[in-house]
């Protein structure tokens, strides 16, 4: 049996790969540090935090595997440094604390052209946390490169909207690589990673998730 700590609960992959971990017999208690409050439920662990001053002391880090579903847009967050903060330094953050506390699986949501020496500031902030994740030694390390992820959001992102809803349309002619990642396939893979993937480093691509998603998605 498994215990697993999910980061980015409330965002679009990571309420789908809440909604997985708690159901799934294989684990017994998802710890989900949030800002707001979730749903409870006998499994979940839900402390209150800020990405500013997360409690690294809590013994609740104490866990046998870790998913993170961080990650947010250049419109949501204009500042430079915050975007960086956000999806650069509070992944990197969790990930080192959860291999500080006994963690062996790691699996981390990362994007289709992530690379740290990219000339676009995205892919290469994105590549940066891939390397450093990398660079903490976990046994079992597992990232997911997906394209663009499909899935109803909370909030009204038009731009988005539209492109969604062109890919959908396309979709049987595009080559499996830029098909729609849905959210659901990606968390199924992140959950499936964090409680029992094997040993070494694991790439997962937008490609692979394309081949995945009749499957996980049935």
């Amino acid at each position: 049996m498994t215990t697993l700590l999910l980061a980015g609960a409330t965002g679009l992959v990571g309420t789908k790969a809440l909604a997985l971990s708690l159901a799934d017999k294989r684990v017994t208690k998802v710890v989900a540090p949030t800002r707001r409050p979730l749903a409870p439920h006998p499994k979940l662990i839900n402390p209150i935090v800020e990405a500013n001053s997360l409690p690294l002391a809590a013994d609740w880090w104490a866990v046998d595997g870790g998913l993170c579903a961080i990650g947010t847009t250049r419109a949501k967050t204009p500042s430079a440094a915050a975007y960086r903060a956000i999806d650069f330094d509070y992944p990197l953050a969790i990930a080192r604390r959860l291999r500080e506390g006994g963690a062996t699986r790691f699996a981390l949501t990362s994007s289709m052209g992530a690379n740290a020496r990219s000339p676009f500031r995205y892919s290469r902030i994105k590549g940066e946390l891939e390397d450093a994740v990398a660079g903490l030694g976990f046994p079992s390390l597992t990232i997911v490169r997906p394209g663009f992820i499909g899935g109803e959001r909370n909030e009204h992102r038009p731009v988005e909207h539209g492109l969604g809803s062109f890919l959908r349309i396309a979709n049987p002619f595009l080559p499996s690589i830029a098909r729609i990642s849905p959210a659901r396939t990606i968390a199924s893979i992140l959950v499936d990673a964090a409680i029992g993937s094997t040993i070494g480093s694991h790439c997962v691509t937008a490609a692979d998730i394309a081949h995945l998603a009749p499957i996980r998605n049935s």
